[in-house]
């Protein structure tokens, strides 16, 4: 606990401030800037602008655990990462296993097996900074503690996600209803049953370590900043924005009581 306590208040390894914080000031301008293209050019340019903020934000994140893991285990890990993801979307577009019966539209290019190649990318760029959260909450980097807190973190991110991606027709539900169980604003509850399972499997086989907290919280938080701002501002999504909000809200405000409870102790 009491490294877990020292590496959020050093904020990881010295010396990779300026990368990852330039990165995350792209990502950012990227987002806020997406809506103002948007009002210019109309929808048509929200698929580009949405692959600029995803290819920022997952170099943010490579920035972030490149100097704690070194460049050999973070693409490695990063790697495992994206394929695993593809494997999952791939099989759950054409069998709808784990996640229901979906399918993705042309708009995101390029593709592999009808998968866009920016939705692995996005895994990534989100499932280490759920182990970031996981870590303060848990005040651990494995267990199954840390595997299921993991889990929940990154699945409630998708409150936000699924139903502004499918707003904006990346993909759409081909059984948005599962019978007697109802839907998450035309997203059937199935999906986020997948999302915990899979980035439960993938955070215990992957077993991340060294984990620089600090950096991923931050992004997190951001994260959750950006899509709140603007699905109740841009996006005219004020349930998801709300259900979001709290689902990844909720995160962070166990984490910092947690972080505070341990550094009280020690």
């Amino acid at each position: 606990m009491s490294g877990i306590a020292s590496t959020w208040r050093m904020g990881g390894e010295a010396g990779t401030l300026r990368p990852h914080v330039l990165l995350i000031v792209l990502w950012v301008l990227a987002m806020i800037a997406l809506p103002i293209m948007r009002w210019i050019w109309g929808d048509m340019i929200i698929p580009a602008g949405v692959m600029v903020g995803v290819l920022f934000q997952a170099a943010a994140v490579y920035s972030v655990l490149a100097p704690a893991w070194g460049i050999k285990r973070t693409l490695w890990i990063g790697a495992c990462i994206v394929v695993m993801a593809w494997i999952v979307e791939a099989v759950g577009t054409h069998t709808g296993f784990l996640f229901g019966k979906y399918v993705y539209s042309d708009l995101l290019q390029p593709q592999i097996a009808d998968v866009p190649i920016l939705i692995p990318l996005a895994w990534f760029m989100m499932l280490p900074c759920a182990w970031g959260v996981a870590a303060l909450v848990t005040g651990e980097r494995r267990g199954i503690a840390f595997v299921m807190v993991s889990a929940l973190a990154f699945t409630v991110w998708d409150l936000f996600l699924d139903p502004q991606m499918v707003g904006w027709g990346f993909w759409r539900w081909l059984e948005p209803v599962a019978p007697g169980l109802g839907s998450y604003f035309g997203i059937p509850w199935l999906n986020y049953v997948g999302w915990f399972v899979v980035a439960a499997i993938m955070t215990a086989l992957l077993r991340p370590k060294a984990l620089p907290i600090r950096w991923l919280v931050v992004i997190y938080v951001v994260t959750w900043v950006l899509e709140t701002i603007g699905q109740l501002a841009f996006w005219a999504l004020p349930g998801p924005a709300l259900a979001g909000f709290i689902g990844m809200g909720g995160m962070l405000l166990v984490g910092w009581f947690s972080h505070r409870r341990r550094v009280a102790v020690l």
